[in-house]
C-alpha cells in the first residue's frame, strides 16, 4: 500500500497528469489513519526537500484538513484499529467534473451540507469528488484577509453560500459579526458572464430594499474567486419546514402569515421591474424571529426597463438556465418570456404545499400535468373564495392566470376558511327548503307557468311547466298552432391523448409529443420534409374531436431518419416528461455562421446521470462534443446546467445545411471505454441504439432521456 509520503513523492514537474497524482494522494490519505496534524508535518518536510507548485501545495493541505475533519474523534488514548466502524473515503479515480455539483433546493440547504459537495454516509463510507486545484475556498479558509468561511448553509443554482465571520465587525466589537458570502460557483466563473451575472444579482438585490427580502451588502473578489456579501439569517428554509416527517400541512392562520410575507415580497419586485425566476421553497427563509425572507433573486429577469437605463453591457441571466420543473410555469419550462404571473404560478404551489404538505400536482412538471389533465385537489375548510384565488393561480395557461400578485394576496386572504365542526349537509339544507317553498307557492297560485320570449314585437309560443311534470308541453291557440320542441344537437366528441399517439406514433421519420386541450391538439418534435407538415395535420384531422392544430414541428431530411429513429422513444419520453434534460446553442440561435463558435447549453434532469453531447454533421460523421479525448469525465448531478465549448473548442465549417446537437442523459456510462472523438454515423448509432435499449430495461425508459436541437449552418456572405 502506498503510504502518504510515497505518494508525494510520485510527483513530476514535468506535465505529468496532476489527474493521476491527485488520485494517488487521495488513495493514501484515504487509507492512512496518521493524525491530520502529522500529515501536515509530512507535507511540510516533503515541500522542503522538493518544492511542490504553491496551488498543488494547497490543494494537498485542504485535502487533509477535510479528511482529518471527516474522521471520528477517538478517544484520549485509543488508535485506529482496523475493522472498527470509521469513516472512509471513496477516492473517483477519474477526472473532476467540469463543474460542481448544484443542489436542486439552491442556497438555504442544510446548514449540515459539506462544504466540498459530500456527506458523511451512515454505512461508514462516503464518497468525495475531487476538487480541481483552487477550484473554490472552502470552511476554513479566508477571502480578502477579513471573511472567514465559517460553515456551509448550502448549494445554490450561483453559488455556494456561507456562513462567515466578518473580522472587521469583530475589530469593532460588533454585536452581530456574522455574514452570509455567495461564493461564484465554477460554472458561472468558467462563463464568459459570470462576473456581470453576479454584479448584477449584487445591483438587483440592493434596489429590492424590502423587510422580506434578504439585504444583500457588496459585491468583491479574492483573485479568482469572487463572492457577494448578504446579511446572515439564523433560522431555516421554507424546504426543510416542508420536508419535515409529521407534516401535513398548517392550519390556515399559520400558514397565512408566510403566505402574505412571500407575496409581498414577489409584488415589491414585481413593481420594480422583476421576476424572480425560480421562486420555491427553497428560496424562501423563515427566521427564528418567524420572519420570512425571499433569498436568490440571481436569475430574475428585468421585465420593464426604465428609459434612462443606458447600460451597455446586455446580459441575461436566464440564459444560465436555473429553474426548478416542480414549481416552474408551464411558460418557464417552455422557455418563454418571463412574466410575473410564472412567479404567481410557483406562489400557488407553495402556498397549496403549506395548506396541505402536498404539492398540488404530486411535484409533476407543470407541462406533463397539464398534458395528463391533472387537477388540484380542493384542501380541507378552504373557503370557497379563498379555493377560487387558489385555483386560478394555479392555472396552466398564463392568460387565465392570477394577473398580480397584490390581486392573488387580497382574494387569498378576504374569506376565512369554513369551520371544520360545520357538517356540509348543513350548509346545503337551507337552500333546499328555500327550492321546495317556492315549488309550494306556484303550486298554490297557478297550475301553470307562462314564459314569453319577445322577438321583435311579436311573441313567439308559450309554455306551460305543470306541478307535476318535468317536460315542458306547448300550448297550441287557433292562431298559433303547436311548435315541437328541435331535438338537441350531438355532443361533439371528446378529443384525447390516447386518441392522437397512435397517429403520432405511425409517422414515419419522426419524433413528436402532442397535447390536448379542447378540441385542438399541440404538437411538438421532428418531421420528415418528405411525409410533411401538410400531411401531419391532414392525419390529425380525422382523429376524432379534432377541431384544430396547432404546430411547433420542424422538418428534417432524409438523412436524418436513421438518428431519429433511435433518439425518438428517448425523446419522447423526455418531453412528456416536462423536458428535464434539454441542450441547446447559446441564446437558442439556430443560424450559425461560418467561423462562429459553437456553444452549447445543457441541463440535466433531477437524478445522477452520465452526459453524452453528441453534433450529427451533414459528411454522416458524429463529432462527440462530450465526453471526448480532452473532456472525458462526464458524471453530473441532479438538475445540473453548464456551457461547453465557451473558450472557443469548436468553429462553425463546412459542410453547411441543417445539422442537429443531440444529449443524451442516462443513470450509467453510455460506453465502457471512449469512443474516437469522430466517427461515421451508421456504426455509433447502431452502437447507441444497442446501448439505449439496455439501459432502459435496466433502469426504465423514464431515466434514459435525450433531447434534440437542430441548427442550420451556413458560408460567409
Amino acid at each position: 500500500m502506498t503510504s502518504f509520503r510515497e505518494a508525494l513523492r510520485t510527483y513530476r514537474g514535468d506535465g505529468g497528469s496532476r489527474d493521476a497524482f491527485f488520485a494517488g494522494v487521495d488513495g493514501a490519505l484515504a487509507a492512512d489513519r496518521t493524525p491530520g496534524a502529522r500529515l501536515i508535518e509530512i507535507l511540510d518536510e516533503e515541500n522542503a526537500a522538493n518544492p511542490l507548485p504553491r496551488d498543488l501545495y494547497s490543494a494537498i493541505r485542504r485535502r487533509i484538513e477535510h479528511t482529518a475533519r471527516m474522521r471520528p474523534t477517538p478517544d484520549p488514548g485509543t488508535t485506529y484499529q482496523p475493522g472498527r466502524d470509521e469513516t472512509r473515503l471513496h477516492v473517483t479515480p477519474s477526472a473532476p467534473p467540469p463543474l460542481p455539483p448544484r443542489a436542486s433546493d439552491g442556497a438555504g440547504a442544510s446548514a449540515g451540507a459539506d462544504a466540498t459537495g459530500g456527506t458523511g454516509a451512515t454505512s461508514g463510507q462516503a464518497t468525495q469528488v475531487l476538487p480541481e486545484v483552487d477550484q473554490v475556498k472552502g470552511v476554513g479558509d479566508t477571502l480578502n484577509n477579513r471573511f472567514v468561511l465559517e460553515e456551509c448553509l448550502g448549494i445554490g443554482g450561483m453559488g455556494t453560500v456561507y456562513k462567515a465571520l466578518d473580522l472587521r465587525k469583530l475589530e469593532a466589537s460588533d454585536r452581530r459579526p456574522y455574514v452570509a458570502i455567495k461564493v461564484l460557483n465554477l460554472q458561472f466563473r468558467g462563463n464568459p458572464n459570470s462576473l456581470i451575472a453576479l454584479q448584477r444579482e449584487a445591483r438587483k438585490a440592493q434596489q429590492l430594499a424590502h423587510r422580506n427580502i434578504v439585504t444583500v451588502y457588496d459585491f468583491d473578489r479574492d483573485g479568482a474567486i469572487v463572492y457577494l456579501t448578504m446579511e446572515y439569517l439564523s433560522g431555516q428554509p421554507l424546504s426543510k419546514i416542508l420536508r419535515m416527517p409529521n407534516f401535513r400541512g398548517m392550519p390556515f392562520h399559520e400558514m397565512f402569515r408566510i403566505f402574505k410575507g412571500m407575496a409581498t415580497a414577489l409584488a415589491y419586485a414585481h413593481e420594480r421591474g422583476f421576476v424572480h425566476c425560480d421562486f420555491k421553497p427553497a428560496n424562501v427563509f423563515v427566521t427564528d424571529a418567524s420572519e420570512v425572507k425571499v433569498i436568490d433573486f440571481g436569475i430574475a429577469r428585468v421585465i420593464q426597463r426604465p428609459e434612462e437605463d443606458t447600460e451597455a453591457t446586455v446580459f441575461d441571466p436566464g440564459s444560465l438556465g436555473a429553474l426548478t420543473p416542480a414549481y416552474a410555469s408551464p411558460e418557464m419550462l417552455a422557455h418563454r418570456e418571463p412574466d410575473p404571473r410564472d412567479d404567481i404560478y410557483a406562489l400557488g404551489c407553495i402556498a397549496y404545499e403549506l395548506l396541505t404538505g402536498k404539492h398540488p400536482f404530486d411535484r409533476v412538471p407543470a407541462l406533463q400535468a397539464k398534458s395528463a389533465g391533472m387537477k388540484p385537489q380542493r384542501p380541507e375548510n378552504l373557503g370557497n373564495k379563498q379555493w377560487k384565488a387558489l385555483k386560478a393561480a394555479l392555472a396552466f395557461e398564463r392568460e387565465e392566470r392570477t394577473p398580480t400578485v397584490a390581486q392573488f394576496l387580497d382574494e387569498f386572504g378576504e374569506e376565512q376558511p369554513v369551520a371544520s365542526a360545520q357538517p356540509k349537509t348543513k350548509r346545503v339544507a337551507a337552500p333546499k327548503l328555500a327550492i321546495g317553498a317556492m315549488a309550494l307557492v306556484l303550486i298554490a297560485g297557478a297550475g301553470y307557468v307562462f314564459f314569453a320570449h319577445q322577438k321583435g314585437r311579436n311573441s313567439t309560443a308559450t309554455t306551460a311547466t305543470t306541478a307535476t311534470t318535468a317536460a315542458p308541453v306547448t300550448m297550441p291557440t287557433p292562431e298559433r298552432p303547436a311548435i315541437t320542441p328541435a331535438l338537441p344537437a350531438a355532443p361533439a366528441p371528446t378529443l384525447t391523448i390516447a386518441a392522437v399517439t397512435p397517429v403520432l406514433a405511425s409517422v414515419p421519420c419522426s419524433a413528436l409529443v402532442a397535447s390536448v386541450h379542447d378540441q385542438t391538439v399541440d404538437v411538438q418534435g421532428f418531421v420528415s420534409e418528405k411525409y410533411g407538415l401538410a400531411r401531419l395535420k391532414e392525419s390529425l384531422g380525422r382523429v376524432p374531436g379534432v377541431r384544430a392544430t396547432n404546430f411547433g414541428v420542424q422538418q428534417v431530411t432524409d438523412d436524418k431518419c436513421d438518428m431519429l429513429t433511435t433518439f425518438a422513444p428517448y425523446w419522447t419520453a423526455n418531453r412528456q416528461a416536462g423536458r428535464p434534460a434539454s441542450v441547446h446553442t447559446r441564446s437558442s440561435q439556430t443560424r450559425l455562421t461560418e467561423g462562429d463558435p459553437l456553444i452549447v447549453e445543457l441541463m440535466t434532469p433531477a437524478f445522477d446521470s452520465y452526459v453524452n453531447v453528441d453534433y450529427f454533421m451533414l459528411d454522416g460523421s458524429v463529432v462527440h462534443l462530450l465526453p471526448n479525448g480532452r473532456s472525458r469525465d462526464n458524471q453530473a448531478p441532479p438538475s445540473y446546467s453548464a456551457t461547453i465549448g465557451a473558450m472557443g473548442d469548436w468553429v462553425v465549417g463546412k459542410p453547411f445545411g441543417a445539422e442537429m446537437i443531440v444529449l443524451t442523459v442516462a443513470p450509467a456510462p453510455l460506453f465502457d471505454a471512449p469512443r474516437p472523438d469522430s466517427e461515421a454515423k451508421p456504426e455509433y448509432l447502431r452502437a447507441v441504439d444497442k446501448r439505449l435499449k439496455a439501459l432502459a430495461a435496466r433502469f426504465g425508459r423514464e431515466r434514459v432521456l435525450v433531447d434534440i436541437f437542430q441548427i442550420t449552418t451556413q458560408p460567409k456572405k
